[in-house]
């Protein structure tokens, strides 16, 4: 039996081993999912076993727990290291889910014909990384694994991956490899699949500003003492200007300037911009003057706030003058920026903009490096090689927005360069509510898999 067969008659059982991993609440930003991210964590270790892994084992941090497993066939092969993570990002609100965000149910959509698993974590990482084990089990059935096997499955990406840090630092060895290969980012369509060539960054920051003591009758003293609610909301609309250039003294200081030809090349990336707008339900799109959107989301950084709150907000009406108020503000770098750097310079320039009447603090939250990878090495023509056999296409070389803060580390520390080889979709609402992932890019990602292994021997050993 060859492992593409292996893989289709197993179907069903792949699946339902993914549901039952997804049924898994594993938050790790919320303290109240922590059995459950432990739970998490077994389950993977279990899986690796099963599928075949001479050694696999919850490997304890000051935070939660690694999954690393081995098949070592023969030392004098080439070694793949897989990273993973199976911590997902928190579900709320829930009320905005068509469906429990833990239970989850199939469906189809327009982008995904043949069904799509909705649930909290389907495609942001655990439908993800689970291809990478079903690969493996079906490369382990057929006697058919070419290379060397390590898996590094986390449980804290979604909070900023650090202690993963010092595992990687204090594990070197262990985890030595020829090449990394990480899925957790997207395609730009099943009909021209793509690999990512570039991340972002991220600088993770929460602010508070305090007024009064107290909250306040706002009708006794509204007028009079100053509301902390409008006040950070003045802040955070100064911080871009009217071309949407963000305004934090030293911001763009090492930002990389590419050249046109540069720009005309990323820009020849299959996209329709009227489709994004409509799938979006917008208008227009908005971003910093002078770039396309595919610039905007590529090689731009960025600065968001993902969340502001402060005051009632409960039923019916309060007349209350809050005395706090609170945001939380995320910025998308690109290399060059160092991401403490970066906090820094918000830091004194959010506290530099606050008028006498507020006191201002600033938690730097988490972040990571941006990550670039060359497109001649052997893993990535690897890459390319598997996406043509099992697409029938050449892969397109893409630039993400998003961050993945370990794979700068894999550059810096170990020295290689990560493949991100992505099967999502950027319509599958990753961190949103209703997150899906497609049946079949699920089960052509377990396929592209085990073929970019035979591709990585033929290509290390040339």
């Amino acid at each position: 039996m060859s492992v593409k067969q292996y893989i289709q008659e197993n179907q069903d059982r792949f699946l339902n081993e993914l549901l039952d991993l997804l049924r898994i609440p594993s938050v790790s930003a919320d303290p109240k999912f922590k059995n459950d991210v432990f739970a998490a964590a077994d389950f993977v270790k279990e899986s690796l076993i099963k599928a075949g892994a001479d050694k696999a084992e919850i490997c304890q941090t000051a935070g939660y727990p690694i999954v690393y497993g081995e098949k070592i066939i023969d030392p004098a092969l080439p070694t793949v290291l897989v990273y993973g993570h199976y911590d997902v990002q928190p579900a709320d609100p829930y009320e905005l889910w068509d469906s429990p965000p833990f239970e989850p149910i199939i469906k189809k959509t327009e982008r995904h014909p043949d069904g799509a698993i909705f649930a909290r974590g389907s495609a942001d990482d655990k439908g993800q990384f689970y291809m990478h084990v079903k690969a493996f089990e079906a490369m382990m059935a057929n006697n058919a694994l070419p290379c060397n096997i390590k898996f590094m499955i986390e449980g804290e990406e979604e909070v900023g991956s650090e202690n993963l840090d010092i595992f990687v630092k204090e594990n070197l060895e262990k985890l030595k490899a020829d090449v990394v290969i990480v899925s957790d980012t997207h395609m730009i369509s099943m009909e021209d699949p793509s690999v990512t060539v570039g991340l972002r960054g991220l600088a993770y920051m929460q602010v508070e500003v305090t007024g009064p003591n107290k909250d306040l009758h706002s009708g006794t003293f509204g007028g009079a003492v100053a509301n902390p609610i409008n006040t950070l909301c003045k802040m955070i609309a100064s911080l871009h200007d009217e071309n949407n250039h963000v305004t934090i003294p030293g911001f763009y200081d090492k930002v990389e300037e590419y050249s046109a030809a540069y720009r005309e090349e990323l820009n020849k990336a299959p996209f329709d911009l009227e489709d994004y707008k409509k799938k979006l339900d917008i208008a227009e799109v908005s971003g910093e003057k002078g770039y396309t959107t595919i610039e905007r989301v590529g090689i731009r950084p960025t600065l968001d706030v993902n969340g502001i709150w402060g005051g009632y907000t409960g039923e019916g009406a309060k007349t209350v003058l809050p005395s706090k108020a609170f945001a939380k503000i995320s910025m998308r770098l690109v290399p060059n920026q160092d991401h403490k750097e970066i906090a820094k310079l918000f830091e004194d320039h959010f506290k530099s903009i606050a008028p006498a009447s507020v006191k201002v603090k600033v938690i730097s939250h988490h972040g990571g490096a941006a990550a670039v990878v060359p497109t001649d090495s052997p893993g990535y023509r690897a890459a390319e090689g598997a996406i043509m056999e099992a697409f029938g296409k050449k892969a397109i070389p893409t630039r993400e927005g998003g961050s993945i803060p370990i794979c700068a580390l894999f550059q810096k520390v170990m020295g290689l360069d990560p493949i991100l080889l992505g099967f999502g979709l950027d319509t599958d609402a990753l961190h949103s509510p209703n997150e899906h992932y497609g049946l079949k890019n699920y089960f052509m990602g377990i396929e592209t898999i085990a073929l970019f292994f035979k591709h990585f021997k033929e290509e290390a050993n040339k």
